[in-house]
């Protein structure tokens, strides 16, 4: 199968080229190395793709023109493209922009390919609000730009599904930590401060967030699934993730002890919009998708840190 990944350069797009590259299709993957964080890493992670045999096109999925660039003949779209996260820095606009008019203008091209099975939508717990502990029946209840503009991005996507446009999924993913994980994240951030002895700067009572924190790799069993089950998912959202809930305390204290090292604690003012629990009910993906995500925080965390200090040494 021909597949298109889009933000392929980014943390779980990128895990996903891979691995849908392992299960022998072939992967095209795309990404506009957005300057939200270093572009080097991505670049470094492009670097890494191309030498599985997987090309990333720089491309900008907001511009009707860029998609000249690609041939109308995939059997799978992928869209993990998105502007990420909760950060003050990051404008409206630039949700709107990202997040909604890049995926109008991606459903549009995906119409253009008729031998297209699925269009995948990479969503995110955050649509459900400031609490994530529900199943996918429940009402969502946005509380950032963020989960906001990509609530609207999957209700346009499975619009298409609706009136039979188009064959589309939606898979709402929990709290996903390993490596390439973007710098600005809980665990990167946690990494850097114990091996460099800097002070971890956390959000007023966030150490008593409970978070379904899942390694990328369960996450990518899961997306992956969902290839030839067309009849059973079309339409249909599913939620990814482990069931089991930890604080970001107890995330702090097994990197300290994996590590062998104190961080130094940093309370700084709460930040808005930031989810107070998020706990995957998976049941639905455990029946249709046969999802079973099984890597303990620990353990992942152990192989985040093998991939962070080879970095390290290079």
């Amino acid at each position: 199968m021909k597949i298109l990944v889009t933000g392929a350069a980014g943390f779980v797009g990128s895990h996903t080229a891979q691995r849908l590259h392992a299960l022998g299709h072939e992967v095209i993957g795309v990404d506009n190395f957005s300057d939200y964080y270093d572009v080097s890493i991505k670049q470094d992670t492009a670097n890494d793709l191309l030498k599985d045999g997987i090309p990333i096109i720089t491309l900008d999925l907001r511009q009707a023109e860029s998609y000249n660039l690609l041939a109308a003949d995939f059997d799978y779209i992928f869209h993990f493209a998105a502007q990420p996260g909760i950060s003050s820095s990051s404008t409206f606009d630039q949700y709107l922009s990202n997040n909604l008019i890049a995926t109008q203008l991606l459903l549009e091209f995906a119409l253009k390919n008729t031998h297209l099975k699925q269009f995948i939508n990479i969503a995110t717990s955050s649509v459900y609000g400031l609490h994530a502990f529900f199943d996918e029946n429940k009402p969502t209840m946005p509380a950032s730009h963020y989960g906001v503009t990509k609530l609207a991005a999957e209700q346009l996507v499975l619009a298409l599904s609706r009136s039979g446009k188009l064959c589309s999924t939606s898979l709402r993913l929990y709290s996903v930590f390993g490596p390439r994980e973007r710098p600005d994240k809980l665990y990167p951030i946690l990494i850097d401060a114990a091996l460099k002895n800097k002070p971890f700067s956390l959000f007023e009572g966030s150490e008593k967030h409970l978070r379904s924190f899942t390694f990328v790799e369960d996450i990518v069993d899961g997306i992956v699934s969902v290839i030839g089950k067309e009849e059973i998912v079309n339409g249909e959202i599913f939620n990814l993730g482990t069931e089991v809930e930890l604080t970001t305390q107890e995330g702090i204290e097994t990197v300290q002890a994996l590590l062998n090292k104190k961080i130094a604690i940093q309370v700084v003012p709460k930040r808005a919009g930031d989810q107070l629990r998020t706990k995957a009910v998976i049941d639905k993906a455990r029946k249709l998708l046969d999802y079973h995500p099984k890597t303990s925080l620990k353990q992942g965390l152990e192989k985040h840190i093998e991939w962070y200090l080879s970095k390290l040494n290079q």
